[in-house]
């Protein structure tokens, strides 16, 4: 302690268990600085991952699939993961091959972009396709 005290430094102890107990002198607010900011360091470096919805109806028309389409490119090109589905309701559920196929040519559409990471799956009244963006070169 007298040592610290002569290097205006501060006695932290590192392993109390040990025996004898190990202790290191340092400059205990300088410690706690440089960790702050590692740790800060460490969280701009992590990625989020954001999934994007869009919703078809099993009757969508053209157009709407084309627009729905550009939306889908410019998620997947943002980075973003895409949750594409079909949702049925009412009776349209007797429509699932239609819907099925739908997400289908979405997929090929969207074959330059991203990759599927989940075929179409029917989960209640939802038919959910999954993809995510491809890499850029």
């Amino acid at each position: 302690m007298k040592i610290a005290n002569d290097q205006d430094l501060d006695l932290v102890e590192i392993s109390p268990n040990a025996k004898p107990p190990v202790c290191k002198i340092i400059d205990y607010k300088k410690y706690l600085y440089e960790q702050k900011k590692r740790q800060k360091e460490l969280k701009a470096k992590q990625s989020k991952v954001v999934i994007k919805e869009i919703r078809f109806g099993p009757n969508t028309d053209d157009h709407d699939f084309d627009f729905k389409l550009r939306h889908a490119k410019g998620f997947l090109e943002d980075g973003a993961k895409l949750k594409a589905y079909v949702f049925f309701k009412g009776r349209t559920i007797v429509f699932k091959e239609r819907g099925e196929i739908l997400l289908l040519r979405f997929a090929q559409a969207l074959e330059d972009y991203a990759t599927v990471e989940q075929m179409p799956r029917l989960n209640g009244k939802r038919m959910i396709m999954l993809f995510a963006p491809k890499k850029k070169k």
